[in-house]
C-alpha cells in the first residue's frame, strides 16, 4: 500500500494516528522539555508558541514575532521529542498545531534551527521504521513505477485544480520580470531550457520525465523539433497524449509510458525537468551513463533539478524525512556535487548553471493559493482533512525552504565531447 493511499481513502495513516492522551502534568512537562530543547539550539528570529493553556513562550529575538504557532494539543510536543521533524509534520497533519502564517512560521524554524530541527539519537531510533520503508522504496524499474504512482497518480483532476491549465507544468517556473502569470512563468522556463539546448527543427529531443507534456508541446510548437517524451505514470501519459493531439502535434510528439532504463536509440538533445529527484543516490551514475549513451556526440543535455547544499547532502541521504515518508516515497534531492560526481564517469561536462530557487518560492506560493481556493473541489474529489493538511504542509514547507535558500533549483547544461 502506498504512503498516500490511506489518506486518500479517509483512513488514518499509522504514523499520524492519535497519540495517547496526556494528563495536564505530563503535558506541561513535555511542553517545557521540547521548548527548552528548541531554545538551546535556536539561532534565528522570533517565533511565539501559544500553548493550549494560553501561555505564550517566545523563541529567538526581542522584536515582534515573525509568526505565532498555536498548539491545540500537547501531544504535538510528544511527537516532536520522539520523532523530531517527522513528528512535527505528523502533529500538523493530526491537527495538533497550526500557525497564523504557516510559511512564515516554517521560515523562522528553518532559520532558527539552521534547517536541522531538533534531531537526536532518540528521534533517529524512532524513525527507523520509516527509514526501512524508504530503503525498500528504492527506485528500481518496478520501484519507480510504485513511487510515481503514489504521488502522480492521485488523479489528473486533482492536479488540474492548482497547476496552471495552459502548461500543467509541475516544476519551478521562471519569473524574469514582475507581473507574469503562473503560465507565463512556466513558458519562460521552457524557453530558457530550449535556449540552453539551442533547439532547431532538425533536432530530435528526448524528454526524460515529461509530466503532462508541457515542455514537449512547447518545444515542438515553438522550435519545430521532434520530441520523444517518457513517463512512468499511466495517468500522466494518457492526459499528455490527449493534450498533444489537441495541440495538433501528434506527428511531432510521441508520449511513451516507459522507464528511462528501457530506452534505446540516439537523440540530438536531452531535457529532464525535476525528475532527477526520483532517481535515488545509488542510481545516479546509471542515469547519467544511460543519458550519455542516448545522446549523440556533441549533443546537449538540459537538466533542471532541486538541489541540496553539499554540506548537508551526506547526512540527509542516510536518513529519511517527512516529505519522503508522506509525499514523495523513494525520493532523494541530490546536491550539485553529487550530480557532478555521478555525471563525470559518463564524460559529461557541466557548463551553464543557474539557481532559480527564488522563482520556485514564487511558483509554490501560486500553487498554494490556487490549492486553498480549490479546497471545496478537493473535498468533492474525495480527499479528506488529513490529506489536505499533508498537502498544505508540503507546499508551505517547500515554499519556506526555497525562500530561505535551504534548497536550490538548478538549471544545468551538460555536454558530451565530440
Amino acid at each position: 500500500m502506498d504512503a498516500v493511499a490511506p489518506l486518500r481513502r479517509g483512513l488514518p495513516h499509522p504514523l499520524i494516528a492519535p497519540a495517547p492522551q496526556l494528563g495536564p502534568i505530563l503535558g506541561r512537562a513535555l511542553r517545557r522539555l521540547a521548548l527548552a530543547r528548541l531554545r538551546a539550539r535556536w539561532s534565528g528570529g522570533r517565533l511565539d508558541v501559544l500553548a493550549p493553556t494560553g501561555e505564550r513562550t517566545s523563541l529567538g529575538g526581542d522584536g515582534p514575532p515573525e509568526a505565532t504557532v498555536q498548539i491545540a494539543d500537547d501531544r504535538a510536543f510528544l511527537r516532536l521529542l520522539l520523532r523530531g521533524e517527522m513528528g512535527a509534520g505528523e502533529a500538523f497533519v493530526a491537527g495538533e498545531w497550526s500557525a497564523d502564517d504557516l510559511v512564515a512560521a516554517l521560515r523562522v524554524v528553518l532559520r532558527g534551527t539552521d534547517a536541522r530541527g531538533i534531531e537526536s539519537p532518540l528521534t533517529r531510533l524512532a524513525q527507523l521504521p520509516s527509514l526501512v520503508r524508504h530503503r525498500r522504496a528504492a527506485n528500481t524499474v518496478d520501484g519507480s513505477q510504485r513511487n510515481i504512482h503514489a504521488h502522480y497518480d492521485l488523479g489528473n483532476a486533482f492536479y488540474q485544480l492548482f497547476l496552471d491549465p495552459e502548461t500543467l507544468a509541475y516544476s519551478a517556473a521562471c519569473f524574469p520580470r514582475p507581473g507574469l502569470t503562473l503560465a507565463d512563468g512556466q513558458r519562460a522556463k521552457f524557453d530558457r531550457l530550449c535556449e540552453l539546448l539551442a533547439l532547431t527543427p532538425r533536432d530530435h529531443l528526448l524528454e526524460i520525465g515529461c509530466g503532462w507534456g508541457g515542455m514537449a508541446i512547447h518545444a515542438a510548437r515553438t522550435r519545430g523539433c521532434r520530441v520523444t517524451a517518457i513517463t512512468v505514470s499511466r495517468e500522466q501519459r494518457e492526459l499528455a497524449a490527449a493534450r498533444v493531439a489537441a495541440a495538433g502535434l501528434a506527428d511531432r510528439v510521441d508520449i511513451q509510458y516507459r522507464d528511462y532504463r528501457e530506452l534505446d536509440g540516439s537523440f540530438d538533445k536531452l531535457v529532464s525537468i525535476e525528475m532527477l529527484e526520483a532517481v535515488g543516490h545509488e542510481f545516479l551514475p546509471q542515469y547519467f551513463a544511460i543519458a550519455a549513451r542516448l545522446l549523440a556526440p556533441g549533443g546537449r543535455f538540459a537538466l533542471q533539478s532541486i538541489t541540496m547544499p553539499d554540506a548537508r547532502y551526506e547526512p540527509y541521504r542516510r536518513r529519511v524525512d517527512w516529505m519522503q515518508t508522506y509525499v514523495f516515497p523513494g525520493s532523494l534531492i541530490p546536491s550539485l556535487g553529487a550530480i557532478e560526481r555521478a555525471a563525470r564517469p559518463a564524460r559529461f561536462e557541466v557548463g551553464h548553471r543557474e539557481d532559480i530557487g527564488p522563482d520556485y518560492a514564487t511558483t509554490l506560493r501560486m500553487w498554494r493559493e490556487r490549492f486553498l481556493a480549490a479546497l471545496p473541489a478537493v473535498a468533492a474529489l474525495g480527499y479528506d482533512e488529513p490529506f489536505v493538511r499533508t498537502w498544505l504542509m508540503y507546499l508551505a514547507f517547500s515554499e519556506a525552504a526555497f525562500s530561505e535558500r535551504t534548497l536550490a533549483d538548478h538549471q544545468l547544461l551538460l555536454t558530451l565531447p565530440r
